[in-house]
């Protein structure tokens, strides 16, 4: 097949290096790779949300601002109103969205292993990325390392996943208003994962007028809707506002999550049995000989398996059935690691049986 010339000419040099973003297969597998919610809605609540859907104006555009869908995430997540609120087709837009604004000079700082598009879209756009490594023996953040990245680098935007993906953990919080105190440009606490956690900055956004806070509702349960938000001072909010493409969020997902989101004790009580089968599934890796697995504040655990074995022991799980994430691949501190996502109980079984059967352990 001959090359089309017109490749190299059209497009710039960050995408010809860049290779496109993969998602694994799962057809015919149990899927515990994508931290999604494994509980689905029962019928009466199907019903009701269908009933919601019925007389939806299809052939009109959406609310270009989505104010009731806006007011529901308010209540939902405690947001006062003098922060505004940006909602996006998932936060991966609204990342995109921030780095977009950028100068074309600009820097982007996250600590290292951390949330993939960080990394994945600065270099799309042609930033300058600096992941900075986290501690080898307890994935935490390395304060002096960031504070001294920071004053090198000037970033206008910093990156911190609380918890982190794909480490689990919650980084100090000590430590992250440092970073917050010390950054001139923006800090965005992406908190994905904060209905697992009990943790969160947002009682923070009146402290600092340079920090954000990014959330989704993807982990939550509703990961189909592709839906996502930034909260924080209002000016700001103002300027990504400016280019966010209009009409971003279409009708079937302003419903649907305003529906699902006025049914909050469902989640809460599909959240509380996550993270009780996180600690069941955390016990039982760790009772395995030459397994490691790492303390987790978000819906899936990281783990170390024996040296150079993980590429195998991945195959032979997913050749039992059950589809987890390599993370080998990557180097670094997640050499030798694998990431589960907890699933339900009869999935959690299922991978724990895959696991033992997969190595001498």
């Amino acid at each position: 097949m001959t090359k089309n010339t017109h490749i190299s000419s059209v497009f710039r040099k960050e995408i010809l290096a860049m290779s496109a973003y993969k998602v694994a297969s799962a057809e015919g597998l149990i899927k515990l790779d994508a931290m999604e919610n494994p509980y689905g809605w029962p019928e009466d609540l199907k019903t009701r949300w269908l009933e919601t859907l019925k007389d939806c104006p299809l052939n009109r555009y959406p609310d270009p601002e989505a104010k009731r869908l806006v007011q529901t995430i308010r209540a939902h997540d405690h947001i006062p109103e003098r922060y505004s609120i940006l909602l996006g087709n998932g936060s991966d837009e609204i990342i995109q969205l921030l780095l977009m604004a950028l100068p074309p000079t600009a820097s982007v700082l996250t600590p290292a292993p951390g949330f993939v598009m960080y990394k994945q879209i600065s270099g799309c756009l042609g930033l300058k990325y600096y992941g900075i490594p986290l501690l080898s023996d307890n994935f935490e953040l390395d304060l002096p390392a960031m504070l001294a990245a920071i004053g090198q680098h000037q970033p206008a935007v910093i990156f911190i996943a609380y918890p982190n993906n794909p480490t689990g953990n919650l980084f100090n919080e000590a430590a992250i208003h440092d970073i917050i105190k010390t950054a001139k440009g923006l800090v965005v606490i992406d908190e994905a994962y904060a209905p697992f956690a009990e943790a969160s900055f947002m009682a923070s956004l009146g402290q600092y007028t340079n920090l954000l806070v990014m959330r989704t509702v993807s982990k939550l349960g509703l990961a189909g809707l592709r839906l996502g938000y930034i909260t924080g001072d209002p000016e700001i909010i103002g300027q990504l506002n400016k280019i966010r493409l209009p009409y971003n969020l279409n009708s079937l997902t302003q419903l649907s999550a305003d529906f699902a989101l006025s049914n909050k004790a469902l989640f809460d009580q599909q959240t509380q049995a996550i993270c009780a089968n996180r600690s069941l599934v955390f016990n039982q890796l760790n009772t395995m000989n030459g397994i490691t697995a790492f303390p987790s504040s978000a819906n899936f655990i990281l783990f170390r398996t024996p040296k150079n074995q993980a590429d195998s022991i991945y195959t032979t799980i997913k050749q039992r059935g059950v589809l987890i994430k390599n993370l080998n691949p990557q180097g670094g501190l997640l050499k030798d690691c694998l990431r589960v996502t907890i699933g339900a109980d009869n999935e959690n079984d299922a991978f724990i049986a895959a696991l033992k059967n997969s190595f001498d352990g």
